[in-house]
């Protein structure tokens, strides 16, 4: 008998969720990455620091996602929205003769200020009010541990950025496979007039297969992940 699954439901008027972002440059991928929904788990249990061994235990773990967007009136899905993109000074305005103020200004690796200024212009993208079902595989001992932790999250929850503040309880119950939890699913989106658009499934399936470096096998300071195949499949 396989293990169960434990449907997530992420939905805000913001999310985004990088997978290849460079500093100046801070993307969002279409759907939650493997790596988003095991920190956004961390930060539920209040788990510090490399976490490397509980990674492992979840490297290999299925996930499904099912994407959801708002319907109109006559029940047809609306046009998903664009990216977001928002402009930010990272560094700008602080006094670097003050010794706090200059803790804020960014800094080379030997924490001198960096040649022309210490002010970095960054852009940073978003989804808009979107919302995924994630069907979350596990043993049922440690999917009642992650289920407790985000009905109760010892730090806070957001969705890929801190400003992308979750509008729905996360953690909607234990299921006993995959389609059974993205039924609950439909149920849920039925309720909010959203209909879906597309399927994540791992592995190699009929659809558009992508390669995403998103397998956290450590946390902390200095992160390491591996690759994943994944298949994303139209549902329109």
């Amino acid at each position: 008998m396989s293990d169960p699954y434990l449907l997530l439901w992420l939905e805000a008027p913001l999310q985004s969720w990088g997978h290849d972002s460079k500093f100046g440059r801070r993307d969002s991928l279409d759907f939650p990455t493997k790596s988003g929904l095991l920190g956004l788990i961390c930060c539920a249990m209040g788990a510090g620091g490399k976490q490397t061994e509980w990674l492992e235990r979840w490297a290999d773990r299925d996930i499904q996602i099912q994407a959801y967007v708002l319907a109109d009136k006559k029940g047809s899905p609306l046009p998903r929205q664009p990216l977001m993109r928002d402009f930010h000074m990272v560094g700008s305005g602080y006094d670097d003769s003050d010794p706090w103020q200059n803790l804020l200004i960014p800094k080379t690796s030997e924490g001198k200020k960096p040649k022309g200024a210490g002010s970095k212009m960054t852009y940073r993208y978003y989804l808009q009010d979107m919302a995924f079902a994630v069907a979350l595989q596990g043993p049922a001992e440690d999917l009642e541990a992650v289920e407790s932790a985000l009905q109760n999250p010892v730090w806070d929850l957001y969705l890929g950025r801190k400003s992308c503040v979750p509008t729905e309880y996360i953690a909607q119950g234990i299921c006993s496979d995959a389609d059974g939890a993205l039924r609950k699913a439909e149920d849920l989106a039925k309720a909010k007039n959203r209909l879906p658009v597309f399927r994540v499934l791992q592995g190699e399936h009929d659809g558009e297969v992508l390669t995403l470096n998103d397998v956290p096998v450590q946390f902390g300071e200095n992160k390491l992940y591996r690759d994943r195949r994944v298949t994303v499949m139209a549902l329109e």
